[in-house]
């Protein structure tokens, strides 16, 4: 995980988790909007940085649709299971720069920041505890 992003998971863990299942959702729906509408922008500058924000923006949607969270469309990744996603897609945000030989560029900072306000959003977020049936077993024996 990039250095930027790691700091700022280690300065978000004491904060208290404000941002509930609902509020995670609509904010994925805005992130992965905001990689299509920067798609367009870098269009005409910067080709490689317009690539990178389609494939961001469009793992974020697809991993946003596939979630069992409100505004999920087909509920297949459990909510609690999208806090390592989330910090995967953050890593490989902060990384596209240096993937599609950009990373000397402007555009790179867009990445950054989004790799960054990623963790800060998983960090603050209110993940369900995991569900462990097998500890449901031990205690009724």
């Amino acid at each position: 995980m990039p250095v930027l992003n790691t700091l700022v998971k280690v300065a978000a863990k004491p904060l208290p988790r404000v941002i509930t299942p609902r509020a995670h959702a609509a904010l994925d729906y805005v992130i992965a909007g905001s990689f299509f509408a920067t798609a367009a922008w870098f269009w005409r500058r910067n080709k490689r940085a317009a690539l990178a924000s389609l494939v961001c923006g469009g793992a974020r949607l697809a991993v946003s649709l596939l979630t069992d969270y409100p505004g999920g469309a087909r509920k297949v990744i459990r909510f609690h299971t999208r806090r390592e996603i989330d910090l995967g897609l953050a890593a490989m945000t902060a990384t596209m720069p240096e993937f599609f030989a950009f990373q000397d560029e402007p555009q790179k900072n867009f990445f950054v920041l989004q790799g960054v306000l990623t963790t800060a959003a998983n960090e603050l977020t209110q993940f369900p505890e995991r569900h462990h049936p097998g500890k449901e077993r031990l205690r009724a024996a």
